[in-house]
C-alpha cells in the first residue's frame, strides 16, 4: 500500500470497528474500570481469585448474556489487591484462548509414532490397562505421579486420595517441592505445623521490612504496592547478592556473598544478643532451647561474619540497630531462600530472629514466607503426597485411623509411610523401580533442574501420561497419552494464597473441545479403575470442599467455620484458622505458650529434629495451653551436612 493510500485509510477507515463499538461507559456496572468499549459491555459480572501466583488477587470477570467471560477488571473491594492488578492478572483470560490447547485425548499408538486424537473411553481404557499392567508386573509402587501447585485444592486432594487409597500406589509429589518444601519444613520444625503467620496488612503496618532473597517489586508486584502504601516511614532492607529492583528501592541493600546466608543470620543473632535487645520474657514464655542457640551463635562474631559474608561491619551494625529499635519489624523471604544452599536452616534462622526479638504475632511483624504458585498453600495442606490429607502424619496410626474415619475408608488402605519426593521419584525411574508416571499440570522436562536428565528419564518409562491444557509442552511431547484438561476460569474450586486466605475460582468459560476439569478427569479415572464407589461423596468440587472441611477440624488449619463457597465469596476470601462455631477468621497466627516436647541442643547429632508423634496443634491464639511451642531451631555448624529437607522428605 502506498503512503497516500495508507494515510487515506488511516483518516477515513473503510474497515474495522464502528465508532459506536468504541464508546466508553465508565459508570456502568460498577466495574472499577474507566474505559470499557461498548462491544465488551457485560450483561453481568462475578468475582473470583486470579490463578497466576500466590498473591491471590480478586478479579471482576465481565460476562456476556450467556454467562461467558469476555473481559475483566480488578476487584476494588477485595482485601488483597484493593482494586489493583498486575499485568498477568489483566491477561488472565488470554491463555484460555491459546491456539495450542488440547481439545481431545491424544494417544501414541506405537513407540515411534505420533500422538493422534482419540476418544475418552479409549483414553481411560488405555490408562487403566497400562497402569494396572505395570503394577501387576512390577508391584503396586511401580507407578507414580508428579503434580502441581496450580490446580484447585479439591482437585489436589482428590488426586492424592485416588492415587493412594483407590489405586493402591504410594509415590507421588508436587512441583511445589522445588519452591516451598524448605519453608514448609522450617515452619513445621519450628512451630509444629506449616502455618505462615502473617496477613498482607503487615506490609503496611511494619516499621521495618527485611526482605531476604525476595524481589517483590517484580515477582509479587501487588504485595510491593502494599509496601508502598505503608505510612509509617519504614526502613526497607533487602538482603540479596544481586542489586534487584527491590534492592534499588530499599533504604538499605545488604549485598552478601552467595551461600553465606546462615553465617550472616547467625551473626545478626550474635549481635542482637550482645546488644541486649532480645526479649527474655517473650523467649521464656514462647520458645524453648534458646540457651543452646545463644551458646552456638557466640562464635559468630562481627569480624567473623563480615569476613565470611563480605558485608561491612558498619552495615551489620546498622541492620542490628534497625531490628533493635523499630517497634514493628517483619522478615520476608521467598525463592532466594527456598531454593538456596541450606534453605531449611536458613528459613529457620530467620524465624529465630523473629522469635528472639519478639517480632511475631503482632501487627507489622512476623517471620513470613511468601509463596510462589497460586495454590502451593493448598498443596501443602491437602496434596496427600509426603504427608496425609489435612497436615496429618502418615506414620501415626491414630492419624491414619482418624482420616480414614472422616473419609469413610478402611484405615488399612492408607499407607503407613510417606512416598518418594520429586527427586527420589526421578531417581527411582532411573533405577527401573518406577515404570509408569502420571504428570498433572506441570512440565518436568522443562522445569526440573537438569532438563537433559529429566528428558532421558521420562523417555525411559514404560508409560507416560500427561494431563494438561497444552499439547506443546516439552513433557507432553514425550507422552504416550495426553489427557486434555480445563484451566483456571473453566472450573470451580478453592485456591489458598500466601496469607492463608481461601478464595473461590469459578467456571466462567467453556473448556475447548473435549477438555474436562481435572476433578472430572479424576472421577472418570476412579470409575475406570473400579474404585468409583469409594469416592461417591466426591460428587463435585464443593462436595469435596465439605469433606476437606471435616478433615481440618481441630487442626491448626481448621476452617470448619466456613459454610460454603458462597460464604467465602461474600466475605472477600477467608483466612484459616476459622473454626466453628466462632465463625471468626484469625488474620495472624500467633505464638503459643507451652512446650509439648524438647528439642536437641547444639551438641546433638546433626540430624533432623524428631517428628511430633501426636496430632500437631499449631498456635491460633497467644498463650493457648493446647498449642505446641515454637522454638529456636537447632543450630548447625558451618560448613554443614545436608539440610533436613535433603535427609527427610518434606511434607508437601
Amino acid at each position: 500500500m502506498s503512503l497516500p493510500d495508507a494515510l487515506e485509510n488511516l483518516l477515513h477507515a473503510r474497515t474495522g470497528p464502528m465508532t459506536t463499538e468504541l464508546v466508553q461507559h465508565p459508570a456502568d456496572h460498577g466495574l472499577g474500570l474507566g474505559r470499557v468499549p461498548a462491544r465488551l459491555a457485560p450483561a453481568a459480572t462475578t468475582n473470583m481469585v486470579c490463578g497466576f501466583c500466590s498473591t491471590g488477587c480478586s478479579l471482576r470477570v465481565h460476562l456476556d448474556a450467556e454467562g461467558q467471560a469476555i473481559n475483566l477488571s480488578a476487584d476494588p473491594d477485595y482485601p488483597v489487591n484493593l482494586g489493583m492488578a498486575c499485568p498477568k492478572g489483566w491477561e488472565a483470560l488470554t491463555p484460555l484462548a491459546a491456539p495450542d490447547r488440547v481439545t481431545a485425548p491424544l494417544l501414541r499408538t506405537s513407540r515411534d509414532g505420533a500422538l493422534v486424537p482419540t476418544d475418552w473411553p479409549t483414553a481411560l481404557a488405555t490408562f487403566t490397562e497400562k497402569m494396572k499392567g505395570i503394577q501387576r508386573d512390577h508391584g503396586s509402587q511401580a507407578i507414580a505421579f508428579l503434580s502441581t501447585g496450580q490446580i484447585v485444592m479439591e482437585e489436589m486432594a482428590f488426586l492424592g486420595a485416588l492415587f493412594k487409597f483407590g489405586m493402591g500406589a504410594l509415590h507421588c509429589d508436587s512441583n511445589t517441592r522445588q519452591c516451598m518444601a524448605t519453608s514448609h519444613v522450617a515452619y513445621k520444625q519450628s512451630f509444629g505445623f506449616d502455618a505462615p503467620p502473617f496477613t498482607y496488612a503487615d506490609f503496611e503496618e511494619s516499621d521495618a521490612l527485611i526482605f531476604i532473597g525476595a524481589n517483590p517489586c517484580i515477582a509479587h508486584p501487588i504485595m510491593w504496592q502494599r509496601v508502598m502504601m505503608n505510612q509509617r516511614n519504614p526502613e526497607i532492607v533487602v538482603v540479596d547478592p544481586r542489586a534487584t529492583e527491590t534492592a534499588q528501592a530499599a533504604t538499605l541493600h545488604v549485598a552478601l556473598r552467595p551461600k553465606s546466608d546462615l553465617t550472616f543470620l547467625y551473626g545478626l543473632a550474635h549481635l542482637l544478643i550482645a546488644r541486649g535487645t532480645v526479649k527474655p520474657d517473650f523467649i521464656a514464655a514462647h520458645t524453648s532451647n534458646y540457651e543452646a542457640f545463644a551458646a552456638f551463635v557466640a562464635t559468630f562474631t562481627p569480624e567473623h561474619t563480615a569476613a565470611e559474608t563480605g558485608v561491612p561491619l558498619a552495615t551489620l551494625h546498622r541492620l542490628v540497630e534497625i531490628i533493635a529499635t523499630r517497634e514493628r519489624v517483619s522478615f520476608w523471604w521467598t525463592m532466594g531462600v527456598n531454593q538456596s544452599h541450606e534453605a531449611t536452616r536458613t528459613a529457620q534462622a530467620i524465624i529465630n530472629l523473629a522469635l528472639m526479638t519478639g517480632h511475631i504475632g503482632r501487627p507489622g511483624t512476623g517471620a513470613n514466607s511468601i509463596t510462589g504458585q497460586c495454590n502451593a498453600m493448598g498443596s501443602r495442606l491437602f496434596g496427600n503426597a509426603t504427608s496425609l490429607l489435612g497436615g496429618y502424619d502418615t506414620a501415626n496410626p491414630a492419624h491414619r485411623t482418624h482420616v480414614a474415619g472422616v473419609l469413610g475408608l478402611d484405615a488399612a488402605l492408607i499407607p503407613d509411610r510417606p512416598g518418594y519426593a520429586y527427586d527420589q521419584i526421578l531417581d527411582a525411574i532411573e533405577r527401573g523401580e518406577i515404570r509408569g508416571l502420571w504428570v498433572i499440570a506441570t512440565n518436568t522436562a522443562h522445569s526440573w533442574i537438569n532438563q537433559s536428565r529429566a528428558r532421558t528419564l521420562l523417555a525411559k518409562l514404560d508409560f507416560l501420561v500427561v494431563q494438561d491444557m497444552y499439547a506443546t509442552t516439552e513433557t507432553a511431547q514425550l507422552a504416550d497419552l495426553v489427557l486434555p484438561a480445563a484451566g483456571w476460569g473453566e472450573k470451580d474450586g478453592i485456591l489458598i494464597n500466601s496469607e492463608r486466605r481461601l478464595g473461590v475460582v469459578k467456571k466462567v468459560s467453556r473448556a475447548p473441545g473435549q477438555a474436562l476439569s481435572d476433578f472430572a478427569i479424576f472421577q472418570l479415572v476412579a470409575q475406570a479403575w473400579g474404585c468409583g464407589e469409594m469416592f461417591r461423596e466426591w460428587s463435585s468440587p464443593e462436595a469435596a470442599f465439605q469433606i476437606l472441611k471435616r478433615l481440618s477440624a481441630g487442626q491448626p488449619c481448621d476452617f470448619t467455620g466456613i459454610r460454603d463457597y458462597a460464604h467465602i465469596s461474600a466475605e472477600g476470601g477467608i483466612q484459616w484458622p476459622m473454626a466453628a462455631p466462632s465463625f471468626s477468621s484469625t488474620p495472624r497466627v500467633q505464638c503459643p505458650s507451652r512446650p509439648t516436647r524438647p528439642i536437641r541442643s547444639s551438641s546433638s547429632p546433626a540430624a533432623a529434629p524428631p517428628r511430633n508423634g501426636t496430632p500437631a496443634r499449631a498456635p491460633t491464639r497467644a498463650r493457648s495451653s493446647a498449642s505446641s511451642r515454637p522454638r529456636c531451631s537447632p543450630p548447625r555448624s558451618i560448613p554443614t551436612t545436608p539440610t533436613a529437607s535433603a535427609s527427610t522428605p518434606a511434607t508437601v
